[in-house]
């Protein structure tokens, strides 16, 4: 029955019914599976982009976002904020810094603000985080905005969940670019330097834009059209003529607004680029088998440890394994073995 009226509350709009939706699907309690299920042919329907914002701790990603939100909410546009915050040691929950920042336009009826705890995870998301926002875009919500944890080299799942994603920097960063650069700065579509205001900015600036180029071959191709150009619209932020996307580097001031009208429309174009080259639909159908994987295997876990034997038998043989007589690979593959051969409790 509690399901039924989740799944109730989510035809009729009900946003309190969304917020024990998300619980369930971030919890993986009984029944998420079934109102993922449900809600899957909304999913797109709405014309929902999913924005990432990425980048080191303190870069300000919080306060573009909410400069994002405004600016959204002026086009008439809804828009639902996913903030990824760091596990509470106590509760296992979300310490709910994010949304704490964002109070000015969480009470606005047409923003949806949900933080969710990491719980290990080293992506910089949660787990769930994709599915949360498959709910988001279900229900209606045109602009979804994911702002992960603060990224090291390893925290890449964004560039998977999201599909613009915004590399958010300051200028305190620029000795930090070194080792940036494996991992996260190969990821995004938008480089924004905020809190350009500060001195080093402009050297900010140029290291990053060298950096893409010697990662395209054409390390000082933009230099002279940059040099001082504060919005950075000097001919990267479209498709080059080969078709590929070339990443603009954008600067910007959070507290005040600066350089936002600028970031939404690279955004805006990003999506353009996305739909007339094809990667929108390779990217959703590369997600959506993910995904698919992801349930198969959970499920496969699941039945081999609640349905058949396997727990038993690894009790039987554990006091083999500690005395050295088996290894955890020879009672691995005795359970597989009688997992294919069919033998159960």
């Amino acid at each position: 029955m509690k399901i039924e009226r989740i799944l109730t509350g989510l035809e009729s709009g009900d946003t309190a019914a969304l917020a024990r939706a998300i619980s369930l699907v971030e919890n993986q309690r009984d029944g998420y599976e079934e109102v993922l299920s449900h809600v899957h042919a909304r999913v797109g329907k709405s014309g929902a982009r999913r924005i990432g914002l990425t980048g080191p701790p303190g870069a300000g990603k919080s306060t573009l976002s909410e400069q994002l939100i405004r600016h959204y909410r002026e086009q008439g546009l809804k828009v639902a904020m996913v903030a990824v915050d760091p596990t509470s040691p106590f509760t296992g929950g979300a310490l709910l810094g994010d949304r704490i920042r964002m109070e000015s336009v969480s009470t606005d009826p047409g923003v949806f603000i949900r933080s969710m705890a990491t719980r290990g995870s080293l992506g910089g998301l949660a787990v769930t985080t994709e599915e949360v926002a498959d709910l988001l875009d279900a229900f209606g919500f045109e602009r979804i905005l994911i702002e992960t944890v603060g990224v090291g080299q390893t925290e890449l799942d964004i560039a998977r969940t999201a599909e613009s994603t915004v590399l958010v920097l300051v200028p305190e960063s620029g000795d930090g670019i070194q080792t940036l650069k494996a991992g996260v700065m190969e990821i995004a579509y938008v480089y924004v330097m905020n809190k350009s205001d500060r001195p080093g900015a402009d050297k900010l600036r140029q290291e990053i834009e060298v950096m893409l180029g010697i990662g395209r071959g054409n390390a000082f191709r933009h230099m002279s059209a940059h040099h001082g150009n504060k919005t950075g619209e000097g001919g990267r932020g479209r498709a080059k003529t080969d078709g590929e996307w070339e990443p603009p580097v954008l600067a910007t001031v959070a507290t005040t607004g600066q350089g936002v009208v600028e970031l939404v429309a690279a955004l805006d174009r990003h999506r353009t680029w996305l739909e007339a080259s094809g990667a929108f639909t390779a990217r959703r159908r590369a997600r959506l088998a993910e995904r698919t994987r992801a349930a198969v295997d959970r499920a496969v876990h699941q039945w081999i440890w609640r349905e058949t034997g396997a727990e038993e038998l690894l009790a039987r043989r554990l006091d083999e394994v500690l005395e050295g007589g088996r290894s955890p690979y020879d009672v691995a593959a005795e359970i597989l073995d009688q997992v294919k051969s069919g033998a159960t409790r």
